[in-house]
């Protein structure tokens, strides 16, 4: 299996088809909040970040998928765009399973002033919502929820890639 996916990881459809998961979730998300009108929290920006870094990590590594350089630079901000994703979604789905007046998100979105995408592209990564109000379902699951389960299957398949890069391809 890992070296399948290893092989695989060379070819440069691979790391388009990982761009293209992460541009239908960011295209997702503009969908809940200009379609639905549903109002993105802080928690919910700082997912798209991470989802943003996951394309990043996927566009690193189709550059030049030949190049293990290449694949292992991208492989690690995929895998850390993806443990990031994991950690917020978590935080967010405890503020909205366990509210409490006590744990709350911040108001106002907080990046680095070298990197302000919330001034730079306002209609995106702008935050009008509640961290701790649920405004969509679906199977039972809220919208944090779902994005755990996204960001974990975005982990797993990740490491398994970055772990190929490092066995041998040698072996039958």
């Amino acid at each position: 299996m890992l070296t399948s996916l290893r092989h695989w990881s060379q070819n440069r459809s691979s790391w388009i088809l990982l761009a293209l998961t992460a541009i239908g979730l960011e295209a997702t998300a503009l969908y809940f909040q200009y379609g639905m009108e549903l109002m993105p929290c802080v928690m919910c920006i700082y997912q798209r970040i991470a989802v943003l870094g996951i394309l990043v990590a996927a566009l690193i590594g189709a550059t030049a998928p030949k190049m293990a350089l290449m694949r292992i630079v991208g492989g690690f901000l995929w895998l850390y765009s993806a443990y990031r994703g994991i950690e917020l979604s978590w935080e967010h789905t405890q503020l909205i399973i366990n509210p409490s007046p006590f744990a709350t998100c911040d108001f106002f979105v907080t990046l680095p002033s070298w990197f302000p995408l919330h001034e730079w592209f306002p209609s995106v990564f702008q935050a009008t919502g509640d961290c701790s109000i649920s405004q969509w379902k679906f199977l039972s699951l809220e919208m944090p929820q779902w994005m755990l389960i996204i960001f974990s299957a975005y982990f797993i398949v990740g490491l398994l890639v970055l772990i190929s890069q490092v066995t041998s391809g040698k072996r039958k």
